[in-house]
């Protein structure tokens, strides 16, 4: 066996069932980068829609301006809903 097939096959073992409940701080901010990159790009796709004359080049950005605005609403569901536990833990 190689090192890359050595490496791989190690890499598979690694694999965690389930992602833990605290955040790091390099993954929050890895998250928050995420959340700003879609929100700026949605809002991007959103100004040169309405710039563009040209109907189909407009209808093929507001569906990228879309589907940047669904990776933004999906991150926020995952960070609301790990979030709940823990506040109503804090609360009790």
């Amino acid at each position: 066996m190689n090192t890359n097939q050595m490496q791989s096959s190690q890499a598979g073992q690694n694999i965690m069932p389930q992602p833990p409940n605290v955040m790091s701080t390099k993954d929050h901010l890895y998250v928050t980068d995420m959340l700003s990159w879609n929100l700026l790009a949605m809002k991007k796709a959103y100004h040169f829609a309405n710039e563009c004359a040209d109907q189909e080049i407009k209808l093929a950005i507001e569906k990228a301006g879309q589907m940047h605005q669904r990776h933004y609403e999906k991150l926020l569901t995952h960070l609301n809903a790990q979030s709940m536990p823990t506040i109503q833990s804090q609360q009790n």
